[in-house]
């Protein structure tokens, strides 16, 4: 029972928690909604995706499904098409864990772009075919560019203050595990 508690697997889904708790926290503050102002970038998906792509182990899907379809329900979202979405979205960056381990940033950085763009149009797609009113697409575009240009400092941010790094090749944990 002792060696649970150490598992750093662990300690980074807390933090994560709380990080993304956070982040909701924030977005829901009454700062600067003034009619045609600049949307901002969505951090917490940069956070999910910025993790998945460096040590998809610390963020099992059902903490991400929970998290994303808190904030559904918390910004009056269609509950559970953006979240089933982003359980998508990061699970195809699972399943290619062996390719991103050895892609330099920028390639990385294109793939998960690319990544973002494929969840934008979805989600207006789904929205447009169930009629449903959606905020202008170029609001939406702008949210979308935002989050893409901050995903570097994301990444830089999470390997300075955490130290979370992508694992090399043949990298065992304290337990002698493969990562």
């Amino acid at each position: 029972m002792d060696d649970f508690w150490r598992q750093t697997h662990w300690i980074f889904r807390a933090l994560f928690l709380g990080l993304a708790l956070l982040l909701l926290f924030v977005r829901l503050l009454p700062l600067n909604h003034a009619p045609g102002a600049l949307p901002g970038p969505d951090l917490l998906i940069c956070l999910i995706l910025a993790w998945i792509v460096r040590r998809p182990d610390f963020l099992p899907m059902p903490l991400i499904a929970g998290v994303i379809l808190l904030e559904d329900l918390v910004l009056m979202r269609p509950p559970g098409l953006w979240t089933a979405i982003v359980v998508l979205a990061t699970e195809f960056l699972r399943s290619r864990i062996a390719l991103t381990r050895e892609l330099n940033f920028i390639v990385e950085w294109v793939l998960v772009s690319g990544v973002m763009l494929a969840m934008l149009l979805s989600y207006r797609l789904a929205l447009g075919l169930a009629f449903v009113p959606q905020p202008p697409f170029g609001f939406a575009v702008v949210q979308m560019l935002w989050s893409i240009a901050l995903y570097p400092l994301v990444v830089g941010l999470s390997r300075l203050i955490f130290d979370l790094r992508k694992p090399a090749m043949g990298e065992v944990d304290d337990f002698g595990r493969r990562l």
